[in-house]
């Protein structure tokens, strides 16, 4: 019977007055849109969790490779490690700091002898394990056995024209202008003893120093041959002049050949350009001659080291000839 109420569905909620903030919550917005990187569903999320997962892996290998307190260098300090490398450096009178091995190594003869002379010199002998020797050389090959190297002690260009007169013979240096492989500067130092140099300046910057590599390529010249490290060497180059030398620039489009020099006999800086590109235009225009050393002509040019063992070789001749 009808009661003139109209029913509705129940969960049916009847009309309301105003939206109930719908749109305005629309209008809102949902903030600022997140990065690639925060969105799961996107590739950057993806790279991203690999990059951390390799981070955390990499800090963890770090942690796990840290060496004990006493093992780490000091900055400027150097390794050599193997058996053969370190002996030969031993031998050629390499300074030592200290010697790293491990205890089965001790039985080998030529880790005695460096045992002996480490000793004679008062370097510490530390012993490590092989993983710590592993870490220390960065897993290269050592054969239980490294030693420490200092930075390299250089003379003053003072010191080099000191030397050169204390002896009969004229004053000679070898400068090395932008020459930036040890293994170069090791090959001129090993001719700049065979030949009596006075010494080897080079510059601060944009060369090669005196390091491992260089001690061992001079076989043993580094110990008898000092090094002036300079800060300008064309300004180095004008206080030689000023002392009585006569500087020849080495390059292979001199106007002299090396072996018509007539200043043999006098007090010489012999300058050697870095491959390539040979003497720097200031350098160049300090050199009181600029020489060159006759080659095929299909070679373009002579590794720096070969170029400086030559020239000496010619200058040493040229001397010996004028007594």
């Amino acid at each position: 019977m009808a009661d003139n109420h109209t029913s509705r569905p129940k969960g049916k909620k009847g009309p309301s007055k105003g939206s109930g903030g719908k749109n305005r919550r629309r209008l809102e917005g949902k903030g600022p849109t997140p990065k690639a990187e925060d969105r799961t569903y996107h590739p950057a999320y993806k790279k991203k969790q690999e990059a951390d997962a390799a981070r955390r892996k990499a800090e963890a290998r770090a942690t796990s490779r840290a060496l004990r307190p006493g093992l780490q260098l000091p900055e400027g300090h150097e390794l050599i490690a193997g058996r053969n490398p370190v002996i030969e450096a031993v031998r050629s009178g390499i300074p030592l700091t200290r010697v790293f091995m491990i205890g089965s190594a001790v039985s080998d003869e030529r880790v005695g002898e460096v045992v002996r002379t480490a000793t004679a010199l008062g370097a510490p002998l530390l012993e490590v394990s092989r993983s710590e020797l592993d870490r220390m050389t960065d897993d290269a090959v050592h054969q239980g056995v490294a030693i420490e190297v200092p930075p390299h002690e250089y003379a003053t260009i003072d010191d080099l024209i000191v030397r050169g007169n204390q002896k009969e013979a004229p004053g000679l240096i070898v400068a090395l202008d932008s020459v930036t492989d040890p293994h170069n500067l090791g090959a001129v130092m090993r001719s700049a003893s065979a030949f009596s140099a006075d010494g080897i300046l080079i510059p601060e910057r944009r060369s090669a120093g005196v390091n491992v590599t260089a001690w061992k390529v001079s076989a043993g010249a580094a110990a008898r041959v000092p090094v002036a490290r300079e800060t300008n060497l064309v300004r180095s180059l004008q206080h030689l002049k000023k002392a009585g030398y006569f500087v020849v620039g080495l390059d292979g489009g001199g106007d002299t050949e090396i072996g018509n020099l007539t200043v043999a006999d006098m007090p010489l800086v012999l300058v050697t350009g870095s491959e390539g590109k040979g003497l720097a235009r200031l350098t160049r225009e300090t050199c009181d001659v600029v020489a060159s050393i006759p080659i095929a002509r299909d070679l373009e040019s002579l590794n720096a080291a070969v170029a400086t063992g030559i020239a000496l070789y010619q200058i040493d001749m040229l001397r010996k000839a004028a007594e």
